[in-house]
């Protein structure tokens, strides 16, 4: 499920098509989990008298704070994806306003990739695109296998690459 056709050009073509990382979702998922277990024990503990009310505000306080806290994050996550065609790179994003930054890949100077100690147990990293507009460098954050986006980026930016015009070194066993 990528980009939709009519928004490509007439030859072309999708090379890859990304969201976010997951790991986004887990903060919002721990938080579903606590406010889940503090909503129960809230209206459990309602005294009495305040039952039927005081039971429903804690539920709506609930509701608000799960539509805040989880619901939000999840939407962000879901609508933010990453686009690179044969021609441009892509991002996209937005709930209600949407977002979307079209980066031909003829004004791409150079591409580079970071990864953390955690992004790298994730599969995951930021990738970096320097532009020769005014913009300088555009960060993907949370990019998935940013090893292999690298690679295919740096094959639609440079061709592909020939090992025969390499030197061939003696290897070392």
């Amino acid at each position: 499920m990528g980009l939709p056709s009519k928004l490509l050009g007439s030859d072309e073509r999708e090379v890859l098509h990304t969201r976010t990382h997951g790991k986004v979702l887990f903060w919002p998922a721990v938080g579903l989990v606590l406010l889940g277990a503090g909503v129960g024990a809230g209206t459990a503990l309602i005294p009495t008298a305040a039952r039927p009310l005081g039971q429903l505000a804690v539920a709506l306080v609930g509701v608000l704070l799960a539509l805040w806290w989880c619901v939000v994050p999840f939407l962000r996550w879901r609508t933010t994806t990453y686009t690179l065609t044969d021609r441009r790179l892509i991002r996209r994003s937005g709930i209600l306003n949407r977002l979307s930054l079209d980066l031909p890949l003829s004004r791409v100077n150079d591409v580079s990739s970071e990864r953390s100690l955690a992004d790298r147990l994730l599969r995951c990293g930021t990738l970096y695109v320097q532009t020769a507009s005014e913009g300088g460098t555009i960060a993907l954050v949370d990019v998935p296998d940013v090893e292999h986006v690298h690679q295919v980026m740096a094959e639609l930016l440079y061709g592909a690459h020939d090992s025969s015009d390499e030197p061939s070194w003696p290897e070392h066993g």
